[in-house]
């Protein structure tokens, strides 16, 4: 056998490890069962104390859907759902949605809520937050919530597609990621308090249409965003920083041509952690932390609509190491992941019979 000086032995013995892991990892036979189905076009689940899940349409419908499945009538809601970490206590939880004004513009929205005991209505809704300015615009709403371990919420917005140039200024809210205290207040320690013609809520800009947000196992910050042509991004948005769009892209115009100059990097701009090109049109996205999966423990999971399957992404650090398909013949839009208190996997799937998916393995 041969010897080897300890650090390189050590070395080897992490390679062999590794190797021994993403082995029995890639042997994992995922089979996704249907939990509930008849959803319209759904786009969140939030996980319920009593293993019921909430669930959104994006027709402007909240759901209780229960643990075997049933349908409940609609309350009220849109978009992106998160419950309060004290909601089994507060009944507290979080939604965004598109509001609109008088003369036709709209823009991405927060707001808080307590769920009534019979699950049937929203109480006390109070607005915590409305996206400036509002524009004429369908597109590119962004809207994930993420509660933070300090207990503040973040919250991804898009910059409404035609106005893309607006993500680089910060004397509005197109195109970035704000944070803001549970009661909509701004917290003093936000990067740009305090600074001259910028909005104090941002946290990041630079952002595109953003679609999928989590807190890894260490309490940071990750999120995924829509390129345009190709250009699809995971990124680990700082506080302050300039995630470039759309100076910087690796994506085209749709029909082909170079978006601004053309170019991938520049001074001053962050680059993703990883990028898809062609676009795969990235969605929902969680991190494993369950036992459930053996060997996936810390690694992420985004749901892609155009290439209707999930991505399974290995991190080491802030960098991404291994992106592999899972589930490449699903054969329907992906539109959120979480994990659940079980510790499964649960998907919901964008069409009109839309379906809430959990991803057993054998």
């Amino acid at each position: 056998m041969p010897t080897f000086p300890r650090s390189a032995a050590r070395r080897t013995t992490m390679a062999l490890a590794l190797g021994a892991l993403l082995g029995h990892a890639q042997a994992l036979e995922i089979t996704p069962e249907v939990v509930a189905q008849g959803l319209q076009n759904p786009w969140a689940v939030a996980f319920l104390p009593d293993g019921q899940f909430l669930v959104t349409e994006r027709p402007g419908r909240l759901r209780v859907v229960t643990a075997q499945g049933q349908l409940g009538e609609p309350v009220q809601g849109l978009l992106d759902v998160a419950l309060d970490s004290g909601f089994a206590q507060n009944r507290t939880l979080y939604f965004c949605y598109s509001e609109a004004a008088p003369n036709g513009t709209n823009s991405t929205a927060l707001a808080k809520a307590r769920l009534s005991s019979d699950q049937r209505a929203l109480q006390d809704v109070q607005v915590l937050f409305s996206q400036q300015p509002k524009v004429a615009s369908q597109l590119h709403f962004g809207c994930r919530i993420v509660e933070r371990r300090d207990g503040t919420l973040l919250l991804t917005l898009g910059e409404r597609s035609h106005y893309k140039e607006e993500a680089q200024n910060l004397q509005n809210h197109l195109g970035k990621i704000v944070r803001l205290h549970k009661d909509g207040s701004v917290p003093q320690d936000n990067p740009f308090v305090g600074h001259s013609g910028a909005r104090p809520e941002i946290w990041s800009y630079g952002h595109r249409s953003p679609q999928g947000a989590a807190l890894a196992p260490d309490g940071t910050f990750w999120m995924n965003e829509h390129g345009p042509q190709g250009g699809d991004e995971i990124n680990r948005p700082v506080p302050g920083k300039n995630y470039g769009w759309p100076v910087i892209t690796y994506g085209e115009n749709y029909g082909g041509g170079k978006i601004g100059a053309g170019i991938t990097h520049q001074a001053g701009m962050e680059q993703p952690a990883h990028q898809w090109t062609p676009s795969i049109a990235v969605s929902g996205m969680a991190f494993i932390t369950s036992d459930r999966y053996p060997g996936w423990q810390g690694q992420m999971v985004v749901g892609a609509l155009k290439a209707q399957r999930l991505e399974r992404i290995t991190l080491a650090g802030d960098k991404v190491v291994r992106v592999e398909p899972l589930l490449p013949q699903l054969g329907q839009r992906v539109r959120d992941v979480r994990q659940g208190p079980d510790g499964w996997l649960y998907v919901l799937t964008d069409r009109s019979n839309g379906q809430l998916l959990r991803l057993r393995t054998r």
